[in-house]
């Protein structure tokens, strides 16, 4: 331990000539501490809510997902597939298509998106964990069932116990058409349940057999994506390389990050940006610790004045009064970090602030990071060294003797 350090530490310790120093001193230590504590619960609340939607995105978002470089659909013969579920880490591979469809139900009709999915989907979206009505079934024997999210169930009016009533679905022809010809191929499909994920997935999405949406396309063997599920243990950037290679230029990997780039982007930047806020409110806090050390420096003048008579250089008593202001702030951060680690418990266990409103879950979900920790005690004692300066550049000016008055 350096000499500066050890000076700090003294003084930290040492009893005060007035009380009044004791006060400010607590409370610079107190508001460092309550600072540090805001910073981390805030990161932790948007981590929290980044998990969860992150796992609802997990139900419908593959772990993989390929697409073609340009256009919208490409052709998926046997050879292809057998390649991708022969990658090493891939579990399951299912193909999609997904288009933009009409929809009409006894009297209701909708604009929304058909996705026609195979038989190894259910494997690779989980979509049975999130079924809130009726089942994830797709086929009766030849009858052709669907799936809906919660939102298009509610603005078609669907009744998931009528077995009697298809849901009418349209979609414009790719060929041309006579001018008297039906401009649209027009199939039917029974409503077996509905699901909830996402608002902007359950408002738009009707979920069908792959069979189903190419023969209401006119497709024959064309694809608009194939998703993926890795093996557990694998590395999902390892997979997502070895698919690139594979699939070459032509294709695009995505991984779940990247399917929902935009979203998360945006998480991110709100995350940053309170942190940001809430640092600029700890700059308010760091007077208190310039008001502390400024005391201290003025009640402690006659031994700076006996330590430059020793030989003490002016560097080393600038260095004594910010390890000084380190200290202070770092016994904050560590009394913060405690105040934010209690309040996560009682907020995982008890759910002390509950989100007001029709929600999915009653409490704000919370959960702390290692490095937000790191961000946040970084954070803290630079703004407790820009706050140590001026006291220690006023410690550097006293003079070597004091004149008795």
């Amino acid at each position: 331990m350096n000499l500066p350090l050890k000076f700090a530490r003294r003084y930290l310790a040492s009893k005060r000539s007035t009380n009044a120093i004791n006060i400010i001193t607590g409370i610079a230590v107190f508001g460092v501490s309550i600072g540090t504590a805001a910073l981390v619960l805030v990161l932790s609340v948007f981590n929290g809510f980044e998990d969860l939607i992150t796992g609802m995105y997990g139900n419908f978002n593959p772990d993989l997902k390929i697409i073609p470089a340009k256009g919208k659909n490409f052709p998926a013969d046997s050879v292809m597939l057998s390649n991708i579920r022969s990658t090493e880490g891939v579990a399951f591979a299912a193909q999609t298509v997904e288009e933009v469809a009409f929809f009409s139900y006894k009297d209701n009709q909708e604009v929304g998106i058909l996705k026609g999915v195979d038989s190894s989907y259910n494997k690779v979206a989980k979509m049975d964990s999130s079924i809130w009505n009726g089942r994830f079934q797709l086929e009766d024997g030849k009858v052709k069932m669907a799936v809906l999210g919660i939102g298009m169930h509610n603005k078609l009016g669907i009744n998931i116990n009528d077995p009697f009533t298809p849901i009418a679905v349209y979609m414009p022809k790719r060929q041309e058409t006579g001018p008297l010809e039906n401009q649209f191929r027009e199939r039917f499909t029974y409503p077996a349940g509905a699901f909830v994920i996402q608002q902007d997935f359950d408002n738009q999405y009707v979920i069908t057999s792959i069979e189903f949406a190419r023969d209401l396309l006119g497709f024959d063997d064309e694809t608009s994506a194939i998703e993926l599920k890795v093996k557990p243990g694998a590395s999902t950037p390892v997979v997502k390389q070895a698919l690139k290679t594979l699939m070459g230029e032509s294709f695009i990997v995505k991984d779940r990050y990247e399917q929902e780039e935009a979203f998360f982007r945006l998480m991110k930047m709100e995350k940053w940006l309170s942190f940001a806020i809430v640092s600029l409110m700890m700059l308010m806090v760091a007077f208190n610790i310039v008001g502390a050390l400024w005391m201290i420096v003025l009640e402690k003048q006659k031994d700076i004045a006996i330590l430059k008579s020793m030989g003490a250089l002016d560097n080393m008593v600038r260095n004594i009064f910010l390890a000084e202001g380190l200290l202070l702030c770092g016994l904050g951060v560590v009394v913060g970090f405690i105040i934010a680690i209690v309040v996560v418990i009682l907020q995982k266990t008890v759910g002390i602030i509950t989100i007001p409103g029709d929600f999915i879950i009653e409490a704000y979900p919370i959960s702390t990071r290692f490095f937000d920790f790191l961000v946040v005690a970084l954070t803290v004692m630079f703004i407790g060294l820009l706050a140590s300066l001026p006291p220690a550049m006023r410690a550097k000016r006293v003079p070597t003797l004091m004149r008795e008055e």
